[in-house]
C-alpha cells in the first residue's frame, strides 16, 4: 500500500488461523526469520515508492496519470489476488508460493530499476504486485502454521515489531538512495533482502500442512475481481465512462459468482454481521483518506517546500513511530473499554490531522507545518488499528476469523488503490485549474504561455523553455507552488470528510459486544471425532522407518496412534508422518520429541 501503515488485520490473519501442531523447535526460528524478512520485503516495496514518485516523474518524463498507475499497479494485483493466493498456498504448499513470490518480486524489482519508460515501469510494478500477492498471505500462513496457538502471541509480537521498523525505515533509506544515487536504486533496495530470504525459505523452512484437504481455489472470483478493479481504476484515471460501466458489470458478475460458488473467495454470509460490515466500511473510508493524503504529500514537500527525497522519507517518521509504539497499548485498552469507543475516536483524531495538512502555505519549517498533522494522523491510526483487528475477529465465528481478517486486509488495499485513482484525479484537476488562474494574472510572453499550456495537468511541474527571464521564472514557480498548495488543501478536506465517515460507520454499526455469525453448516468449535481410533501402541521403530531405510536424516518424530508407525514431521525433508496418514488414513499422531505430550488429529485439524 502507498502508506507506511500496514493493513489493519495482518495480526488477525495469523492469530485467527486454525490450531496446528507447530514445527519442530529448531525450525520455528527459521520460519520466524523468513516470514519477518519476507513481510519486510513486501512492506518496503509498498511504502518506499512514496518518496520516489517526484523523482520518477522527472526522470521518465511521465504524466500525472502514468504516475497514478505506477503507484496503483502494485496495489491492484496485491488487492485482487491475495485471497486466491492464500487458498492456493493451502492447496499447493505455502513454502513454494512464498518462495515464488520472493523470486517474482526480486526479478520485477530488477526490471523496474532498468526501465526506460513509464509504461515499462507500470508493467514491472504490476509484476511486483503478483509477487506480493504470492508472498504476503503465504508468509502469514507459514508463521501461523509453525507455532501452535499457545506460542503464537510471542511470535506475532516479534514479527510485528520488526516489520513495523522496516516499514518506518524504508522511506528514509529510499529517500537517501534517491538523493545519493538515483530513483532506480529504490527498486533494488529489496534485492539484498529478498535473496537470503529466498535461500532460507528453500533450505530451512518446512512446508507445514495439516491433513485436511484444502478448499477449492476461486479462480473465477479472483479473475473477475482483478478485471473489475483494473477497469474501475482505468475509468477513474482516464475519466472515461466506458471503463466505469464495464467495471460495474464486472462487480455485479463478481457478486453473482460469489453468492453461487461452493467455495467463495469472500464468504458473503459474513455480511450478516453488522459489526463486520461496519468495520469494513470504516477501513474503506479511513485507508482511503490516509492513502490519499500520502499520495499527494510528497509532491507538495518536494516541489513547494524544497524537501530532498531523504527529508521527505523522514517526514513520515512521526506517523510510523507513533503507530508502531502505541498500537499495542490501545489494543490492550480495547480489551478494557471495548472497541466501539476507540473506533469512533481514532478516525476523528485522524480527521483532525488530515485537516491540518491543508493549513501550511508556501514555506515554513517542518516542525511548524507538517509535524503536528503527521503526528495526529499517526495517533488516530494507532488508536484504530488494534481495536479494528479485534472487532473484525470477534464479529464472525471463530473458525472464520482468518477469512474475515483477509477480507478486511483486501478492503484496506482496495481503499488505497481507489484513493490513488480518485484523489490523483481531484488533485490534478485542482492544480490545473489554479495554475491556469495564477498564470492569467502574470504578464508572460506568448512563447512562455504556450510552453506552459501543456503542463497544467502535470502535478506540481513547471518546466520553462530556455531563455525565460528570471522574473518570469520566479513568477511561474510561485504560481505552481500556490496551485500545489490549493491541491493539497482540497485533498486534505476530502480526507477529513472520509475519516469522519469512518467514525460514523463505527458509531452506527459496530456493536459493543458483537455476536458471532456462524457459517452455514458449521459449529463454533472444532473437536476431534476420532478418539476411539486411538490404541495403546508401542513405537515400531527407534526412528523414522522410511528415513532409516533411505539413510536420510530426520527431524522430530511422530508416532501413529493406530498402528505405531514412526515417521518424521513436516520439518523434515520427506514428511513421512504426513505421508503415512495419506497412505493409511490413520488420523491421529503424537509427538515423540522429549518434553512434548501433544497429540494431533490430521482429519479434524485439532489438538487432542
Amino acid at each position: 500500500m502507498l502508506t507506511v501503515a500496514c493493513p489493519p488485520s495482518d495480526r488477525g490473519v495469523i492469530g485467527g488461523a486454525p490450531e496446528t501442531p507447530g514445527c519442530a523447535s529448531h525450525a520455528k526460528r527459521w520460519v520466524l526469520t523468513a516470514t519477518i524478512l519476507g513481510s519486510s520485503v513486501a512492506s518496503i516495496e509498498a511504502s518506499v515508492i512514496n518518496v520516489a514518485l517526484p523523482a520518477i516523474q522527472r526522470g521518465l518524463g511521465a504524466s500525472a496519470a502514468e504516475m497514478q498507475w505506477v503507484a496503483s499497479a502494485y496495489t491492484l494485483l496485491l488487492a485482487s489476488l491475495t485471497l486466491a493466493s492464500g487458498a492456493a498456498g493451502d492447496r499447493f504448499g505455502r513454502r513454494g508460493l512464498f518462495a515464488s513470490g520472493l523470486a517474482v518480486i526480486t526479478l520485477a524489482s530488477i526490471a523496474a530499476a532498468l526501465v526506460s519508460s513509464a509504461t515499462q515501469l507500470i508493467a514491472a510494478r504490476a509484476l511486483q504486485g503478483v509477487g506480493g500477492a504470492l508472498l504476503v498471505p503465504n508468509s502469514l500462513a507459514l508463521l501461523a502454521a509453525a507455532f501452535p496457538k499457545a506460542e503464537r502471541g510471542r511470535a506475532i509480537g516479534t514479527w510485528s515489531a520488526v516489520t513495523a521498523m522496516t516499514a518506518a525505515g524504508g522511506p528514509i533509506l529510499g529517500g537517501y538512495l534517491v538523493d545519493s544515487t538515483s530513483w532506480r536504486a529504490v527498486f533494488l533496495l529489496v534485492v539484498p533482502l529478498a535473496l537470503p530470504t529466498l535461500a532460507i525459505a528453500l533450505y530451512r523452512v518446512p512446508d507445514v500442512r495439516t491433513g485436511r484437504r484444502a478448499a477449492a481455489i476461486d479462480w473465477w472470483g479472483a479473475a473477475t475481481a482483478t478485471a473489475a478493479l483494473a477497469t474501475l481504476v482505468l475509468g477513474i484515471i482516464a475519466f472515461d465512462p466506458v471503463p466505469l460501466l464495464i467495471a460495474l458489470v464486472l462487480v455485479a458478475a463478481f457478486v453473482w459468482h460469489e453468492r453461487r460458488t461452493a467455495e467463495p473467495m469472500t464468504a458473503p454470509h459474513l455480511l450478516r454481521s453488522p459489526t463486520f460490515v461496519g468495520v469494513n466500511l470504516l477501513t474503506l473510508f479511513l485507508y482511503f483518506a490516509v492513502t490519499g493524503i500520502f499520495f499527494v504529500l510528497p509532491f507538495a514537500l518536494v516541489r513547494v517546500h524544497g524537501y530532498s527525497a531523504t527529508a521527505t522519507g523522514a517526514a513520515y517518521l512521526p506517523f510510523a513511530a507513533i503507530v508502531s509504539v502505541l498500537s499495542r497499548r490501545f489494543g490492550t485498552m480495547a480489551d478494557r473499554v471495548g472497541t466501539r469507543a476507540l473506533l469512533v475516536a481514532g478516525p476523528l483524531v485522524t480527521a483532525g490531522g488530515c485537516l491540518l495538512f491543508g493549513l501550511p502555505g508556501v514555506g515554513g519549517s517542518y516542525w511548524t507545518t507538517f509535524f503536528l498533522p503527521m503526528a495526529l494522523v499517526g495517533l488516530g491510526m494507532a488508536v484504530t488499528v488494534a481495536p479494528l483487528t479485534s472487532a473484525v475477529m470477534s464479529s464472525v465465528d471463530e473458525s472464520e476469523s482468518g477469512v474475515a481478517s483477509g477480507v478486511n486486509n483486501t478492503v484496506a488495499r482496495t481503499a488505497a488503490l481507489l484513493a490513488v485513482a480518485i484523489v490523483g484525479l481531484i488533485a490534478l484537476e485542482v492544480f490545473g485549474s489554479r495554475f491556469s488562474q495564477h498564470l492569467d494574472a502574470i504578464a508572460l510572453s506568448p512563447a512562455v504561455r504556450a510552453a506552459l499550456a501543456a503542463e497544467t495537468h502535470d502535478l506540481g511541474v513547471a518546466t520553462l523553455p530556455i531563455g525565460v527571464s528570471d522574473v518570469e521564472r520566479l513568477a511561474v514557480v510561485d504560481a505552481a507552488a500556490k496551485a500545489m498548495v490549493s491541491s493539497l488543501r482540497w485533498v486534505s478536506g476530502l480526507a477529513a470528510v472520509l475519516a469522519g465517515l469512518a467514525a460514523l460507520a463505527a458509531m452506527a454499526l459496530v456493536e459493543s459486544a458483537p455476536s458471532r455469525v456462524l457459517a452455514a453448516g458449521t459449529v463454533a468449535a472444532v473437536s476431534c471425532a476420532h478418539l476411539e481410533l486411538v490404541l495403546d501402541v508401542a513405537p515400531r521403530s527407534p526412528g523414522c522407518e522410511e528415513c532409516l531405510v533411505l539413510g536420510a536424516q530426520w527431524v522430530h518424530l511422530r508416532m501413529c496412534l493406530t498402528c505405531g508407525h514412526v515417521g518424521c514431521c513436516d520439518s523434515s525433508r520427506y514428511r513421512h508422518a504426513t505421508a503415512h496418514f495419506w497412505a493409511s488414513s490413520h488420523p491421529i499422531v503424537r509427538s515423540l520429541q522429549p518434553g512434548e505430550s501433544w497429540r494431533w488429529c490430521y482429519v479434524d485439524d485439532a489438538a487432542v
